[in-house]
């Protein structure tokens, strides 16, 4: 088996590279994402170019492919993509090191966040990559940074999950939940988890004290109130989630879909922020922060045995399309990975 960590020589070979291509918007994968060769990137001063290995593919992956919401084209582009592909997570070995980095050198196995990142190449900030957990594999470690930084901050840092507490989880069974369950089940919460009838066993295996078919029964029903709801993919008013709230409970959405081609699911996280300030509870949104300092957080989880990725399929890089297929479909369990050709 090839040394996947040993940096590839510089002289001599093209500079070329195996990327996907997105040159318009759309929401059908198969539609607008294909595979080329492309130049390599190039790398500023304080930037590092790392040899992907893995990368994978979440919810943000079809926004910026979709362009959808519109709200996020001043970002991605307002009539076509700024950017070759949507691809976000990486794990992969250093390949150069601009001069005024520190801390990282060719041949550094490495983890966190780029852009265009499904390419055999891609160039980023030093503050958004850390040293890979050693324990896992490139395929796991490519599934953690987008997914296990949003789970982290609305764990611990906006539902300020403590230990003995009630939490209600949806979306448990995807990239983000599979880590948020984990995450509130480490921090002492007791952990009910939403997922469809084939995810329920792996949910509960990852430390979900109670579990909740959503396919089957209305998880909102009942006298029940938690101290934190994690709102990951649900559509559920916010009048409805409030009532299972207690009386200074603490909602957090991080996701959720409608057919609202302008703001999508923003509305809701919108509302919920501008609702908050005259209630009891708190109601609150964010956009995840891709940053080192979490990055090393997530690592400690991971090497202490606290956190473990659910990688639910790998694709090579040549069948992305399909990656984000299976993603749009519903069936993963947890993440899913793209692998990339050692070279």
């Amino acid at each position: 088996m090839p040394n996947r960590s040993k940096p590839i020589a510089t002289t001599g070979e093209t500079r070329t590279m195996a990327a996907v291509v997105q040159e318009r918007y759309g929401a059908e994968p198969e539609a607008v994402l294909r595979t080329a060769r492309l130049a390599r990137p190039g790398i500023g001063p304080a930037e590092v170019l790392v040899r992907v290995l893995a990368s994978s593919v979440d919810r943000g992956t079809w926004h910026m492919m979709a362009g959808l919401p519109y709200a996020i084209r001043p970002v991605s582009g307002l009539r076509r993509p700024k950017l070759p592909n949507p691809g976000r997570s990486i794990a992969g070995v250093v390949e150069a090191a601009g001069p005024e980095v520190s801390g990282f050198a060719p041949g550094d196995e490495v983890y966190g966040t780029a852009t265009a990142a499904f390419a055999e190449f891609a160039a980023t900030r030093p503050d958004r990559i850390a040293p890979k957990p050693a324990g896992l594999t490139f395929e796991e470690a490519a599934t953690v940074p987008v997914s296990g930084l949003t789970a982290l901050q609305a764990v611990r840092d906006h539902a300020e999950v403590q230990d003995g507490q009630r939490v209600l989880i949806t979306g448990a069974a995807g990239g983000v939940g599979t880590f948020a369950v984990q995450l509130a089940h480490a921090f002492g919460a007791h952990v009910t988890a939403i997922a469809s009838t084939p995810k329920l066993d792996a949910v509960q295996a990852l430390g979900a004290d109670h579990v909740i078919d959503y396919t089957r029964e209305d998880f909102l029903a009942g006298t029940r109130r938690y101290d934190a709801i994690i709102d990951i993919a649900g559509n559920r008013g916010l009048r409805d989630l409030r009532r299972a709230l207690t009386p200074r409970g603490r909602l957090v959405v991080t996701g959720g879909e409608t057919n609202g081609r302008w703001l999508g699911g923003a509305d809701r996280q919108l509302r919920a922020q501008l609702l908050s300030p005259f209630i009891g509870a708190h109601l609150g949104a964010f956009i995840a922060s891709e940053h080192a300092d979490g990055l090393r957080d997530l690592t400690v989880l991971v090497d202490t045995g606290t956190l473990r990725p659910v990688v639910d399929r790998v694709y090579p890089l040549a069948e992305t399309a399909a990656a984000v297929r299976r993603l749009l479909a519903g069936r993963a369990t947890g993440k899913v990975a793209l692998a990339l050709p050692a070279q």
